[in-house]
């Protein structure tokens, strides 16, 4: 697995230069996941965001019952977790493998010595995770309005 080819597919590095991606490739961790397993869960305190190598991931929340039920399935090259980074809150959501997966691991320290390094490309990831952040509120209310 290619770590920059990887992370120059995912929405998160939209319009950031090669040497910019180059060193968060450089500080990006690979993780593997077995299907089933939980890479966080709601709750955790969070201090890293995940861009999706290989496999999928299914994102759970509990209902009223307890049961944990799947409101989004994630793949390559999507991201998940920014959230955490974003407003230093505790994880909205568990997080599973669907199938085996490899993600890559970026965490809030990585991003402070990105921002230190790249200003600008630091302000097109964060351009970025908020149009993300946007479109699936987008959907969540089109799926909340479907409901009334």
């Amino acid at each position: 697995m290619e770590k920059f080819e990887v992370l120059q597919k995912s929405l998160l590095f939209e319009m950031v230069s090669p040497a910019e991606l180059e060193l968060a490739a450089e500080m990006s961790r690979p993780r593997r996941f077995a299907a089933g397993e939980i890479v966080f869960e709601e709750g955790d305190l969070g201090d890293s965001l995940f861009v999706i190598a290989s496999g999928e991931t299914e994102v759970l929340r509990r209902n009223d019952a307890g049961e944990l039920k799947t409101i989004q399935t994630l793949g390559p090259p999507e991201f998940f977790g920014e959230m955490s980074l974003i407003d230093k809150e505790y994880r909205s959501a568990t997080v599973r493998a669907r199938i085996d997966s490899v993600l890559l691991q970026l965490t809030a320290e990585n991003f402070a010595a990105f921002r230190r390094h790249h200003r600008d490309g630091f302000a097109f990831v964060v351009m970025n995770i908020a149009r993300v952040l946007s479109s699936r509120l987008r959907a969540a209310n089109a799926r909340l309005a479907a409901r009334l």
